[in-house]
C-alpha cells in the first residue's frame, strides 16, 4: 500500500487551497484533528434520537427523492441505505484520475467532520483509512447532473467502503475487498442516514473544478513566459509594460500581468538592439496587450478559486442536523446545499480563462511564422519551400484554440429535470468542470507549440540574448527539443514542450516571480 513521506492535520472548515493544491499534487497521510470528533459523536446521536422517536425524517426513515413520503420500517432502515448506494452507483466513462478522487475524498471528510451529517466516526475513520492507504474507489466520471449532490460518483466513491466494486492502488485496477482485506479495514454497514450523507454533496463538481483551476494556474505561468518569449522573437516593444499605462486603468490582474512582463523581459540584449531606428510604432494586440488579456485571466482564475475553497470547506449534503433547535434539541433541516451551481458559475467563467490564454498563444504563434510581422524565416526554418518548418503546427494549435471555442460554452444554462420532475432545476456542473481537463491539455498544446515556435525565434536572432530568465527557459526546452534546422517528426517535440507546460517547467526557477498569483 502507500507510504507516506509526509503528514498533515485536517481541520473541518479550515482548508486553504496551498492545501488541496499539495493533496490534489501528490498524495500524503491524512490525520483529522482530535477537536472534530466530539461534533462528529453528537451529530450521530442526534439521528439515532430520531430513530428511536419514531417522526418520520427525509433519509433517515424514509424513502429519496420523490419516494421521500414512503415511510421505511427501523428494521430495514440498515437496507436501505445499502440499496441506496448499489442503485446510484450507475456512473460510466473513463475513470477519474487518482488527484482528483484524492480531492474528492479529501473534501467529502472534511464536509462529514464538521458535524452536521449525522455519521459516526466509523464512517469518516474509514473513508481516511482508505485515503491513508492510497486505495483509490474506481468512480466513472460520468453520471451525474450537480444536484441532489454529485449522487452517481460518490455511490462509486461509497461502494469501496462496502468492499463492493473495483478500487485503484498505485494505478492497478483491484477487487475491493482485495484491496480492503491487504490494507486491514473492515467493510462497514451504514446506518440510518449515512449513505445518504456520503452520497449527497458537490465534492466530485468541486474536485473537477479545482484540478481545472490548478491546470489554470501552470498555463497562466507557462503562457506568460511564452509570451514574454515570443515578443523578443519578434522584437517587439516592452514599452506597453510600462507601470504607469496600467495605473491608470486600475484593474489589479492587469498591473500584475504587467509588472511580471517587465520582469521575464528585462536586461534583454534583443530588446536592446531595437531600442533606437525601430520603424514600427506598435505591435500587434497579441504581443502589445498581454498585460490586458492575461491579466483579466489572472483576475478571474483569482475569483474561481476563492469560490471554490468555500465550497471545499462547506457542507453540502441534505438533510441537516443542527443543535441547536427548539428547546436545544437536535433539529433535522432539509435544504438544498446539494445544488452546484456556485462550481457551475466557476467552471464555466474558468473555461473562458483557459479558452483566452490559448486563444492569445495561437495568435502570436501566427503572427511568428508570419515573415512579414515577425521579420523571421518565412514558418520559422530555414529553406522555406522545402521545408514546412512550423506550418501545419500552427494549424494544430489553430485546430485546438477552434475547439476550445466550443468546449467553453457554458453548461450552466442547461438543465434537464430528474426524479420525475423532483429535482426540476440541476446545474450541470459536473461537465461543466470535466470539460476543463481537455480544454487544458488543449491549450497546454497550444501554449507548447509557442515556446517551440519562439524559441525558434530566439535562435535566428543570435549571438544575441534574451532576458537571463528567458534564456534559461530556452535552455530547458533545447535540453530536450534541437533546433528546428529541417523538417523532421514534429509530434515528439510538441509532445515534449507540452509536458514542459503540465508540468510547471517554464516557471520552476522563477517562482518566486509568480508568487503574487496565489497570494
Amino acid at each position: 500500500m502507500t507510504q507516506h513521506s509526509k503528514s498533515w492535520t485536517l481541520k473541518p472548515g479550515a482548508m486553504t487551497l496551498a492545501d488541496l493544491r499539495a493533496v490534489w499534487a501528490a498524495p500524503a497521510k491524512l490525520i483529522l484533528a482530535a477537536e472534530a470528533y466530539p461534533v462528529i459523536e453528537a451529530s450521530a446521536a442526534a439521528v439515532q434520537a430520531i430513530v428511536a422517536k419514531g417522526d418520520a425524517a427525509y433519509g433517515i426513515n424514509t424513502g429519496f427523492g420523490l419516494l421521500a413520503k414512503t415511510r421505511i420500517p427501523d428494521a430495514k432502515l440498515e437496507q436501505l441505505q445499502r440499496n441506496l448506494i448499489l442503485s446510484h452507483s450507475v456512473g460510466t466513462g473513463e475513470l477519474l484520475s487518482d488527484a482528483v478522487v484524492r480531492l474528492i475524498m479529501l473534501m467529502k471528510i472534511g464536509s462529514l467532520a464538521r458535524g452536521y451529517s449525522g455519521v459516526r466516526p466509523l464512517i469518516v475513520d474509514t473513508l481516511i483509512a482508505l485515503y491513508n492507504a492510497g486505495i483509490m474507489p474506481a468512480i466513472p466520471a460520468k453520471g451525474s447532473v450537480g444536484a441532489s449532490g454529485d449522487l452517481a460518483p460518490l455511490s462509486h466513491m461509497t461502494l469501496a467502503m462496502l468492499g463492493v466494486g473495483d478500487v485503484r492502488v498505485n494505478g492497478e485496477l483491484m477487487p475491493a475487498p482485495e484491496a480492503l482485506a491487504q490494507a486491514g479495514i473492515a467493510p462497514v454497514v451504514l446506518a440510518a442516514k449515512e449513505g445518504l450523507a456520503l452520497i449527497n454533496g458537490t465534492q466530485v463538481s468541486n474536485a473537477l473544478t479545482l484540478h481545472g483551476l490548478f491546470m489554470a494556474e501552470r498555463l497562466l505561468e507557462a503562457a506568460m513566459v511564452t509570451g514574454a518569449l515570443s515578443l523578443d522573437a519578434a522584437k517587439g516593444s516592452d514599452a506597453p509594460f510600462d507601470a504607469r499605462v496600467h495605473a491608470v486603468r486600475g484593474q489589479p490582474g492587469q498591473i500584475l500581468a504587467a509588472q511580471m512582463y517587465r520582469q521575464l523581459v528585462a536586461h534583454s540584449a534583443i530588446r536592446a538592439s531595437h531600442l533606437e531606428g525601430d520603424e514600427r510604432v506598435q505591435d500587434p494586440y497579441s504581443l502589445r496587450c498581454q498585460p490586458q488579456v492575461m491579466g483579466a485571466c489572472l483576475d478571474l482564475i483569482g475569483n474561481v478559486g476563492r469560490t471554490l475553497l468555500i465550497e471545499a470547506n462547506a457542507v453540502t449534503d441534505n438533510p441537516l442536523i443542527f443543535q441547536d433547535g427548539p428547546n436545544g434539541q437536535a433539529e433535522i433541516v432539509s435544504g438544498g446545499n446539494f445544488h452546484a451551481e456556485p462550481v457551475a458559475f466557476a467552471a464555466d467563467t474558468l473555461a473562458l480563462a483557459i479558452a483566452e490564454i490559448g486563444a492569445l498563444a495561437e495568435r502570436r504563434i501566427a503572427l511568428l511564422i508570419d515573415a512579414t510581422l515577425s521579420g523571421l524565416p518565412p514558418f520559422l526554418v530555414r529553406d522555406p519551400g522545402v521545408n514546412s518548418g512550423f506550418m501545419i503546427a500552427h494549424v494544430t494549435a489553430a485546430a485546438l484554440a477552434s475547439e476550445n471555442k466550443s468546449l467553453a460554452h457554458p453548461a450552466s444554462v442547461d438543465s434537464l429535470p430528474t426524479s420525475a420532475n423532483q429535482e426540476d432545476h440541476v446545474s450541470m456542473a459536473t461537465f461543466a468542470g470535466r470539460r476543463l481537463d481537455d480544454m487544458a491539455h488543449n491549450t497546454a498544446v497550444i501554449v507548447g507549440i509557442e515556446l517551440l515556435a519562439a524559441a525558434q525565434g530566439i535562435d535566428f536572432h543570435r549571438p544575441l540574448k534574451t532576458s537571463p530568465h528567458l534564456e534559461h527557459v530556452h535552455h530547458q526546452l533545447r535540453q530536450k527539443v534541437p533546433f528546428f534546422d529541417a523538417d523532421r517528426f514534429f509530434a515528439p517535440d510538441i509532445e515534449a514542450a507540452k509536458q514542459m507546460v503540465l508540468h510547471g517547467e517554464l516557471s520552476s526557477t522563477c517562482k518566486n516571480l509568480f508568487a503574487p498569483l496565489y497570494a
